[in-house]
């Protein structure tokens, strides 16, 4: 079980991607087979691992269907095997970029300009530096 901050940011990203799913992301992972209402949704696979990095900081699959089958089994009971929840996710993967890039495209700051980048190497070079300054003049 969950605390009642969790709950509500879990809901959240549930809300947020189910809206996505229904503008435009449903179209990214669209089923041609008989199979295409499975048991767990493709926005609820979504919002686990989403949840799951966020808040838990799990970052491998099989720490997050851990944690879904530990600590979300009363909001995704029909949360399966790590095989099946893995491949789910697998098929995904298109509608994580798209979803990825709209929310970026969506939410940077107006004074920044999306065709231009900076790389500062600054930082490393401060550091080596400093690391030098340290060392023995015969070994500079």
């Amino acid at each position: 079980m969950i605390n009642q901050t969790k709950a509500l940011k879990l809901v959240h990203i549930y809300l947020t991607i189910c809206d996505r799913f229904e503008k435009d992301l449903k179209y990214t992972c669209e089923r041609f087979s008989n199979n295409d209402k499975p048991d767990l949704t493709d926005e609820e696979i979504m919002t686990i691992y989403l949840f799951a990095i966020e808040e838990e900081q799990q970052f491998t699959v099989k720490q997050i269907h851990k944690f879904a089958g530990d600590y979300l089994r009363l909001w995704f009971p029909n949360l399966g095997s790590y095989s099946a929840f893995s491949n789910r996710l697998n098929r995904l993967s298109e509608s994580f970029k798209h979803l990825a890039a709209n929310l970026i495209s969506e939410h940077y700051p107006q004074e920044c300009y999306s065709d231009q980048s900076l790389l500062d190497s600054m930082p490393i070079l401060l550091v080596l530096e400093s690391v030098l300054e340290k060392l023995p003049k015969t070994y500079r």
